[in-house]
């Protein structure tokens, strides 16, 4: 156990803050170019396919979030190829994959007679009771994130900026968007344990949408985002010890509660400029 303060001073708090924080970071990274590109749905839809990968996993009997991350991947896949065959719009692809998900995921819960404890965990969040494993895991998959965004970042953002500009600069914007597909669903898998699938695209749009608040640029309102989402966990993580609130939902509450302090600065600000009595 490391000598942290109070109140991360306990090994569970410790595994906490470690999986929030690779949650915290790498979630708004993927959530800022969601957004961008106007799919800040598409955590819901990877959310609730993450779901029935989970019920699945619980009705097999194994460790679930193998198969939620297959299954999330699956649907992230198939949501660009509905999209890609121009027959199914953006939204109406997400649509289908979210209702389907949820749907799947309440039968195989229902079959395998897991609403209990277990499921909840996953589609509320559960960080308060994470083991070893589930800690490396959250890391390891925002690793992953991190070093493919490390790589692709720019070309990711020319595709999200303009996909006509992109596609006539001869970048492969089809396998590109698909890649950000997949990413959101990785990134959705290594939260569900955080802040839970219902509500890990809070964690991925919130941040954003406070750091747009405020920021004059995509760079700035990603680093932004980051340090939300970052901060978020640590004093979210803090109030829950103190108060013996929910975790999960604690935390995206301060994402929130950022989101409207800025909002209400910003206005302030603008208003004193515009009414500032002139010399």
């Amino acid at each position: 156990m490391l000598p942290l303060p109070y109140p991360f001073d306990r090994d569970y708090m410790q595994l906490a803050l470690v999986a929030g924080l690779a949650v915290g970071a790498t979630a708004p990274l993927i959530g800022a170019f969601l957004v961008q590109k106007r799919l800040s749905l598409l955590g819901d839809g990877m959310g609730h396919l993450a779901f029935a990968g989970v019920a699945a996993g619980l009705l097999l009997g194994v460790w679930p979030v193998p198969i939620a991350l297959a299954v999330a991947v699956a649907g992230a896949v198939a949501i660009e190829r509905l999209r890609r065959g121009g027959r199914t719009s953006g939204d109406l692809a997400l649509a289908l994959v979210f209702y389907s998900g949820i749907a799947a995921g309440v039968v195989l819960a229902g079959r395998s007679g897991s609403f209990n404890a277990s499921i909840l965990g996953y589609l509320f969040g559960s960080v308060l009771t994470v083991s070893n494993a589930d800690a490396v895991t959250v890391v390891v998959l925002g690793l992953a994130v991190l070093i493919v965004l490390a790589v692709m970042g720019r070309v990711l953002f020319a595709v999200v900026l303009d996909e006509e500009s992109a596609r006539v600069a001869g970048l492969p914007v089809d396998g590109v968007n698909t890649l950000l597909a997949v990413l959101a669903a990785v990134t959705v898998v290594a939260a569900m344990r955080v802040v839970g699938v219902l509500l890990v695209a809070a964690m991925m749009v919130l941040p954003v949408a406070a750091s747009q608040v405020v920021a004059s640029s995509f760079r700035r309102a990603v680093t932004l985002a980051m340090a939300i989402g970052v901060g978020a966990v640590v004093v979210g993580l803090g109030l829950a010890r103190v108060w013996a609130l929910p975790p999960g939902g604690t935390i995206v509450l301060v994402t929130a509660a950022v989101y409207a302090v800025l909002s209400v600065v910003r206005s302030t600000a603008r208003s004193a400029i515009r009414f500032r009595p002139r010399a």
